[in-house]
Order: C-alpha cells, then structure tokens, then sequence
C-alpha cells in the first residue's frame, strides 16, 4: 500500500514604495540693507520668517478652497529692541502682543512687486520673490529696527498676516535719511 501526500503552500510578499509619499516645505527669507543718505551701504542682514497660522490659511483657502486670490502685498517693519520681540504661529495684524510695527518712514507700509515663480530649480522647488524691485522704507527718525514682515493691507490691522521675522544679527540702528531696501523670497520645496 502507497501512501502519497500533497500540499499547496501559499506565501505573500507585501511590496511598498517608500518614495511615493510627497510633502510640501513652505519657507520664506527676508533681506534688508541700509543704505545711508550718502549712498554707501551701512549693513545688510538675511532672516528667515514664521508663516503664520493666518498667512497658511489663506494660502490653502486661495488655492485649494477657491477663495479670492490676495494679489497685492505689503512689507512693513519691526521695531526694536529685538529683546522684547517674540514672534507667534497665532499673530494676526490686529493681534501681536509679541511686537510693535514701526512707522518711521515716509509713507504707508510698502508694495511688494514679485517676480514669476521659478519652476522646479532646484529639482522639486519653486521661488517667487521682489529681488528685481526690492521694497524701499526712507526713514525720517533715528530708530532701531528689529525686523520686517508681510501683509495684505498698506494700513490698519483689517488684512492678513502672512509672516514675520526678526534680524539674525540682532537689531540695527537707522538713522533719519537712511533707506532700507527689503527683498521677500518665498520657497516651496517638494520633500
């Protein structure tokens, strides 16, 4: 008498592709240089900003919510001293117990002119800044300015806070005459 057995073996693999998730990194980065009424350069300084629980929002809703495109924006200043200064994802224009905008220039807060975004450099990012027409604040006081930041509105605190930042290397003293000239550059990379 024979005897004979059979068996069926199944066996599984799960294969993933780790590489196929994509997130979004969303940063931006103020430049300010002070030139003096004699035309020479006094300082320069380069900061990163805080985008705002505000500024996200409105960025989301414009593009995802179809919500009404903000196309014009405004730089404005900080005063100092920087000591004091804190900066909040919760700050709004009409709240921002952190800071004092400062107003000793001419005029109202300044328009920001972008440029067109660049388009996947390097791979899996784009830029969009006014480094072709910087924003520029002629001041008539002698104060202490401790860094800038970028709204909707010229005025008031009815419009939207986009971001905010403070100088890397500590505040800087103006003086009456003196021009600061602020370029904005804001980046999306692909991670």
């Amino acid at each position: 008498m024979e005897f004979s057995s059979a068996k069926d073996q199944v066996s599984a693999t799960l294969v993933t592709r780790p590489g196929l998730g994509e997130s979004v990194g969303a940063g931006g980065v103020y430049t300010v240089t002070c030139v003096g009424a004699d035309g020479v350069e006094k300082w320069s300084d380069t900061f990163h900003n805080l985008v705002v629980n505000q500024g996200l929002a409105n960025m989301n809703n414009a593009y995802f919510a179809g919500s009404a495109q903000t196309t014009t924006w405004y730089l404005g200043l900080v005063t100092g001293p920087g000591s004091g200064t804190t900066f909040a994802a919760a700050d709004t224009l009409a709240s921002h117990a952190g800071w004092t905008e400062s107003t000793a220039y001419a005029g109202n807060r300044k328009a920001v002119t972008f440029g067109a975004a660049t388009s996947g450099s390097p791979s899996g990012q784009s830029a969009i800044s006014n480094s072709a027409s910087p924003s520029s604040f002629v001041m008539n006081a002698t104060v202490v300015i401790a860094g800038a930041f970028l709204a909707s509105v010229d005025t008031g605190t009815s419009g939207i806070l986009f971001s905010e930042g403070d100088f890397t290397g500590g505040d800087k003293s103006v003086a009456s005459g003196d021009t600061l000239n602020v370029t904005y550059t804001f980046t999306l990379t692909a991670t």
